[in-house]
């Protein structure tokens, strides 16, 4: 009866729960077999568990905002061809491995947005290296979203950014050198510091990336966790839809 009430979300952020519990309860049970007796050890498995309990709330979090994307059926408006994803790094991350994504990118599913897959670490790389970039300037920024854009839509984006008090910029990605795109992994550290060139030497909280050669243009939101980034980007979808 219970699990009538919960979603599908719910039901997995709960599966996630009792498995890290039952992973912690392993690690610290002295009942279990587990040697405990030594203080480096007891550091190491307080360690342990402490990343476990982290990344579960990372989970749930991202679960979470996943079930307001998916209810926003106005973001699906919003999906460029390749698809969006929903990332939310850890603190410090070294590489792509440390942010968690949606498996397969958010797509739609009968009119409505919806995720292809389960979150899991490492699941993204582009979206996941722009956010490692965007932490070197400001580590708070550890979750972002992507969504299709044009010129119209760029420019009614910049007035929605001025009505919120949120910096705004736009990268021309037709400036990019052709040494830059050459070089593997040298586009994002670019995309960033142009981002933040452009918006007078402040981090943008929404940037506007124009199209290129190959390239689909796109919007790039960026916030502290899932849940502020869902609930913003589904904002500016609803309002988006209503403007004149």
């Amino acid at each position: 009866m219970a699990d009538q009430l919960l979603s599908p979300h719910q039901m997995e952020g709960l599966w996630i729960w009792s498995v890290s519990m039952r992973a912690q309860g392993g690690r610290r049970d002295p009942g279990r077999g587990v040697d405990l007796a030594g203080s480096d050890q007891i550091d190491q498995l307080s360690g342990e568990a402490m990343t476990i309990e982290e990344d579960v709330e990372m989970y749930g979090r991202v679960l979470m905002a996943l079930e307001e994307i998916e209810g926003c059926e106005e973001f699906g408006h919003l999906l460029p061809e390749v698809r969006t994803n929903l990332v939310y790094a850890r603190p410090n991350p070294g590489s792509p491995e440390d942010v968690l994504a949606v498996d397969g990118r958010i797509t739609m599913v009968r009119g409505m947005p919806h995720a292809a897959g389960r979150p899991r670490f490492g699941a993204s790389s582009h979206m996941a290296r722009l956010i490692i970039e965007v932490m070197k300037r400001d580590p708070a920024y550890r979750a972002g979203v992507n969504f299709a854009s044009d010129p119209g839509l760029a420019l009614w984006l910049e007035g929605y950014a001025g009505e919120k008090g949120w910096t705004y910029s736009v990268i021309d990605r037709r400036k990019e050198p052709d040494e830059i795109k050459e070089r593997e992994g040298g586009s994002m550290p670019w995309k960033v510091s142009e981002a933040i060139e452009a918006a007078g030497g402040r981090i943008p909280k929404l940037f506007y990336e124009t199209g290129a050669v190959g390239k689909e243009p796109v919007t790039v939101l960026i916030g502290r966790d899932p849940l502020e980034v869902a609930g913003e980007v589904c904002e500016i979808a609803r309002s988006y839809h209503a403007s004149p």
